[in-house]
């Protein structure tokens, strides 16, 4: 299961603990126990909480665990004394596959790559942040709040990189540098929900004082070497862990709930270093880290942001001045394996692609494609029967990854057959827009009360907060049918509920009814929120009827509930019948 970090927390620290050693001569430690005693180290991974670090290991090299064997006179002699007026040439750390680090002579490494690993080191900060969730049971209200700690790290333009879940529904950040006491008040200038990134800047011009940016790198290659930086849990000096890439592919971002380029490390990450950089082995960031994949069989699997969807993030700000997101084809498709279906099709034998099952009516695709077209090649690149692409040299990935490099608003060319003809469309590309969304993007949750009903709009927060984190076996089928294979109609259609109903003498026998789909108003459908609670105040006939889900309705005199609505209100402390979003 892919999990996100979760707060920073001081861990109770486990004892190394062994069986008694015979008297005697001490033995030597050997590198095969200093990487297991490494490997134990490592106690915290990712829940699905909120922000956190990667936490580095701590083990001691073994070169330093090593005694130094004593040499004889003439070898000392041969050895060359060093130049006059030369600083003392000492040991540099230069981290293994495993994790675990070597001393390696500085005069065997270029002083370039020695600087820019240091300053790499010092563009990393950390970030404090006061969140206050929505509360979705009482939208009116918001929860308790509560701090987490993460990673950041500064690049152009004064402004620093974090993840998205980092600081999510803030109400205050700060910012501290490596080796300051210091916590700036740090702004929010975006925040990604589809590629988990944030971008931060800070006005006092104190704090950028002597700061580096980061470099960042191409898009690194299997088996390259990798260093996560960030603020693990247990500390509050920097960490670092060390691993190679061991994948790369289109995976799933739990926090954006899409699908998206990654990578695939073998470095140790822990909870507690959210937002942090992964360097090269040339001190240029390769991406940042995010989350990790939590199972009782598996073992450091991590997964880092790669250059390619940071910069798409970066660009968009710099390009519209806000984040726009990442388009997609608003279709599903079906992938063209068996032979017999593509005969069916009317495909030749040189001829590949998959087909649309369905079109989202609000795309932009709706007024181009049709039903059991087959795409071909996109921008004139051919898709495979599979859904993939050539990627790199022995790779394939996702044809989805070249949508993902697009921008809201450009163009593309798609080459479709349709009844055996071969059609080219040059069609815009828009985000997509779901029934259930993902995200409220930081806006508190709507509601509109009358005698009692709270109605609300469903959401993917929403089911978290009614239904818990395994949401999705226990909320109600149609709900989660609803979110899984439902298109909306119109840009505007939500899924209106009663979310709960407080108890009063008007209402009396339907208290039960909770998260229940309302689907129309005295005879006429339910688009959104906004549009019953117009109906509702403009309804001058006798009764209000509701048409809910399982042909259940609700009937109330009109006049005595708009009556009654006004002491619920005011029994239940609530300050206004609707949200602020509705009003306006």
């Amino acid at each position: 299961m892919l999990n996100l970090c979760t707060p920073s927390e001081n861990p109770r620290r486990r004892t190394m603990g062994g069986a008694k050693r015979k008297k005697g001569r001490k033995p030597k430690s050997s590198p095969e126990a200093l990487i297991s005693a490494s490997a134990s180290a490592i106690e915290e991974v990712f829940s699905v909480s909120n922000a956190g670090f990667i936490e580095l290991s701590a083990s001691a090299s073994v070169a330093d665990q090593r005694r130094p064997k004593k040499r004889s006179k003439s070898a000392r002699k041969s050895e060359p004394s060093s130049p006059v007026g030369s600083p003392s040439c000492k040991a540099i750390p230069r981290p293994f596959e495993n994790g675990d680090h070597a001393l390696i002579p500085c005069d065997s490494m270029s002083p370039s790559v020695v600087a820019r690993a240091v300053t790499a080191m010092d563009a990393v900060v950390k970030v404090f942040c006061v969140h206050t969730e929505p509360n979705f049971s009482l939208p009116w209200q918001r929860k308790r709040q509560y701090s987490s700690s993460s990673s950041g790290f500064v690049i152009n333009g004064k402004r620093i990189l974090t993840n998205a879940h980092s600081v999510e529904h803030h109400t205050q950040v700060k910012v501290k540098q490596r080796g300051s006491d210091i916590k700036y008040l740090a702004n929010v200038l975006a925040i990604g929900t589809e590629c988990d990134i944030a971008m931060l800047t800070i006005e006092d011009d104190e704090f950028w004082e002597g700061v580096s940016p980061v470099d960042f790198g191409d898009l690194p290659a299997l088996q390259d070497a990798v260093t996560v930086v960030g603020y693990p849990i247990g500390g509050d000096t920097i960490s670092v862990t060390s691993g190679v890439v061991s994948r790369i592919e289109i995976l799933s971002y739990v926090h954006g709930s899409t699908e998206l380029l990654g990578l695939q490390i073998d470095a140790a990450i822990n909870s507690g270093n959210s937002g942090g950089p992964a360097f090269n082995d040339k001190g240029t960031c390769v991406g940042i880290a995010f989350q990790s994949l939590k199972h009782e069989d598996v073992e450091n699997i991590g997964y880092v942001i790669p250059t390619p969807v940071i910069m798409h993030f970066i660009q968009d700000y710099e390009k519209n001045g806000s984040y726009t997101g990442f388009p997609i084809l608003g279709i599903e498709w079906q992938k063209m394996e068996n032979p017999d279906l593509r005969m069916a099709m009317g495909m030749r034998t040189d001829q590949k692609g998959v087909r649309v099952k369905r079109i989202d009516p609000t795309s932009p695709e709706n007024a181009v494609l049709k039903p059991s077209d087959i795409i071909l090649s996109f921008d004139s690149i051919d898709i495979a029967n599979d859904g993939t692409v050539p990627f790199r040299h022995g790779e394939r990935i996702g044809f989805s990854y070249l949508i993902s490099q697009k921008y809201t608003g450009d163009k593309s060319v798609i080459k479709v057959l349709r009844k055996s003809k071969t059609l080219t469309f040059n069609m815009k590309l828009a985000s997509h827009r779901r029934l259930i969304p993902s995200h409220n993007r930081g806006r508190p949750p709507s509601y509109y009360i009358i005698a009692g009903f709270v109605f609300s709009t469903v959401s993917v927060p929403y089911l978290r907060s009614e239904y818990g984190k395994n949401y999705e076996y226990e909320a109600p089928v149609k709900l989660l049918d609803k979110l899984l294979n439902y298109m909306p109609q119109s840009p505007d259609e939500q899924l209106v509920v009663v979310s709960q109903v407080l108890v009063a003498d008007i209402n009396i026998g339907y208290e039960d009814i909770v998260n229940t789909q309302i689907l129309a108003f005295n005879g006429k459908p339910v688009k959104n929120l906004k549009n019953l609670a117009s109906m509702v105040d403009c309804c001058e006939e006798e009764f209000l009827k509701f048409d809910l889900e399982y042909q259940q309705i609700v009937v109330l005199r009109t006049r005595v509930a708009k009556e009654a609505t006004q002491d619920i209100l005011k029994t239940h402390c609530i300050p206004s019948a609707m949200s602020d979003d509705l009003k306006n």
